[in-house]
């Protein structure tokens, strides 16, 4: 009892510290049914109690469901004209983290309808984008000022898997870098498969298959988003229709299978909608999103990679399609899509547990959180 008190002392003290030199935001991504909109949302977190409080807006978007920051943290780059009827787009913006603005840069046809995912490589040279609904996979250079150019490379699919319905044709639903971003990964919903490729910006196209990585999943199950573990020697893949997690091994670009486990509560008529996942600081807790029965599933990671449930925690909200933790770990935040919420959750760092706060935000369709501190200064 004396060691968990001292260990909650010494983690306050270190958060006030931190907190005294920096700053955290949460950024987030909506819907805007379809017309120009404020549609990305700036809010200033405080680590110390989860309270949120609105700093800006980026106005006259359209959709823009996905969104990511590069790894400096100086531009958000955002999939925009998602669910549209033509070909959607990937929109730069500069990002000024000592008063949280956004600047609209420019934007670039990704070359397909739906754009659903995008990353930066490490060098924040190169985004890759994922389009859902024209399945492929695109690449684009950028330049020193944030802003994004021509298309480079793009590669189509036309795979397809058994359920008729849903799975008619491939869908790319998310867009990986490995750890040491030599790899690509894209779970194809559509197809059952998570595709892999080499990332190697020595080539004019960045993109080089390897097929003998790909990774061929339980018929009808459709990968939808993955995670890589904080020590890079296992990652983890939502099944959106099965309603499971797979929990892979990881080396030298090749993932093997080692258990598959059920992220609901219970069994449920319908169809399955798991969506987001993600790992505490720590690695030692995993957390996915359930859309329908609106939980997020808690479970324990062992020694090897090996997932154990813990519990289940309701969102406060209707349709949890993403959510996050904060930088210290101590905070999980769900963005319920269909309830305009996004609801603060505290996290115990000793049993991965979620405890409702009280604190939320009213948020119209929000698809997509994100989280940064900046040192001050930078």
């Amino acid at each position: 009892m004396k060691y968990i008190s001292f260990l909650f002392l010494f983690v306050l003290s270190v958060h006030l510290c931190v907190a005294q030199k920096s700053t955290t935001y949460l950024l987030v991504g909506t819907y805007t049914d379809g017309k120009p909109d404020k549609g990305i949302y700036v809010y200033k977190f405080n680590p110390l109690n989860g309270e949120l409080s609105k700093v800006s807006t980026a106005e006259n978007v359209t959709n823009p469901s996905f969104i990511t920051l590069s790894t400096d943290g100086r531009f958000l780059y955002s999939c925009i004209d998602t669910k549209m009827p033509y070909s959607g787009n990937i929109a730069a913006f500069d990002f000024d983290s000592t008063n949280g603005q956004l600047k609209y840069l420019n934007k670039q046809s990704s070359a397909g309808a739906n754009p659903v995912n995008l990353t930066v490589s490490e060098n924040n040279k190169y985004i890759v984008t994922g389009n859902y609904t024209d399945a492929s996979v695109t690449v684009f250079s950028t330049n020193a000022n944030g802003t994004i150019n021509t298309l480079l490379q793009t590669i189509p699919f036309i795979d397809s898997s058994v359920n008729k319905v849903r799975q008619n044709k491939s869908h790319i639903h998310s867009t990986i870098f490995s750890p040491d971003y030599k790899f690509l990964y894209l779970p194809d919903l559509g197809a059952d498969k998570i595709r892999v490729y080499k990332f190697d910006s020595g080539n004019e196209k960045p993109l080089v298959p390897q097929e003998q990585l790909t990774v061929h999943t339980v018929p009808g199950t459709g990968p939808r988003h993955m995670v890589f573990h904080p020590d890079k020697k296992f990652a983890y893949c939502t099944e959106e229709m099965g309603g499971m997690i797979s929990a892979y091994t990881f080396k030298q670009g090749k993932l093997i299978v080692v258990q598959r486990i059920f992220s609901y509560s219970k069994p449920i008529k319908g169809d399955y909608s798991t969506a987001d996942i993600h790992i505490s600081p720590d690695g030692k807790f995993l957390y996915a999103s359930n859309r329908g029965e609106n939980t997020i599933s808690i479970f324990s990671i062992d020694k090897k990679g090996k997932l154990k449930l813990i519990d289940h925690h309701s969102t406060m909200g209707n349709t949890p399609r993403n959510f996050t933790l904060d930088p210290t770990g101590h905070f999980l935040l769900v963005a319920n899509q269909l309830s305009d919420n996004i609801v603060v959750f505290k996290r115990d760092y000793v049993t991965g547990l979620l405890e409702t706060t009280g604190i939320e935000i009213k948020v119209t369709t929000p698809t997509c959180v994100i989280m940064r501190t900046f040192q001050s200064g930078k």
